[in-house]
């Protein structure tokens, strides 16, 4: 499985647990993730992202920023271990290797398919999509799981873990029993976040390849 796919299923799960709307749900993990969404319109995070396979022995490990507008748009940024920058626009993903001064770019529907994040047209409750599930607090943190209706959907199952700061971490296992984990830190909800961030300067690279 590609960086880009998982990267892409990361977001998803991201975007799903910041801006699906929630019904009334029973549990401490539970009332966190609902307090922690009512009226989030903008987010900023530090982050590290751990992938695991089968296994359960790490791929990778990598560390960025992520930025998130709604509706629909959001900036992920990665220092290492290549230096990329994923952007939405509202209509488009855009992937920029900054090494090798590359954009590879397609509809965010397409880009999207198959994860959590197409969910995010619906606007309907999370729990028509979803299976809320109450988990035991650990490491500080009040932790619920999301698990999806859907039979077909790729992702097999979301857990997000809410701290003293709000959403700090989030586990996604996928049907390959792939697992995803991002721990975010320095938190910033509702912050003025410049339009250009969610923009692709086409002058900065050489090539500029859609997949559509």
């Amino acid at each position: 499985m590609t960086r880009f796919t998982m990267s892409i299923r990361a977001i998803g799960a991201v975007l799903l647990a910041s801006l699906l709307p929630v019904a009334a749900l029973a549990g401490e993990g539970a009332q966190r993730l609902e307090r922690y969404l009512a009226g989030l319109d903008s987010l900023r995070a530090d982050f590290v992202q751990y992938t695991f396979n089968a296994a359960r022995t790490q791929m990778t490990e990598s560390h960025g920023r992520f930025y998130l507008q709604r509706p629909g748009r959001f900036r992920w940024e990665y220092d290492d271990p290549v230096a990329q920058v994923i952007i939405a626009d509202g209509k488009r993903v855009y992937v920029h290797d900054l090494e090798l001064e590359q954009v590879t770019h397609q509809s965010q529907e397409r880009a999207l398919r198959g994860t959590p994040a197409l969910l995010l047209a619906s606007g309907a409750p999370i729990t028509e999509h979803f299976a809320v599930t109450e988990l035991p607090s650990t490491d500080g943190r009040d932790w619920v799981a999301l698990r999806p209706l859907d039979a077909d959907a790729e992702v097999e199952r979301i857990e997000l873990g809410f701290g003293s700061d709000g959403l700090e971490s989030l586990i996604m296992e996928d049907g390959f029993g792939q697992n995803t984990r991002l721990d975010f830190s320095a938190a910033t909800r509702n912050l003025a976040l410049e339009p250009d961030l969610f923009e692709i300067d086409r002058s900065a690279v050489d090539d500029f390849l859609s997949f559509d």
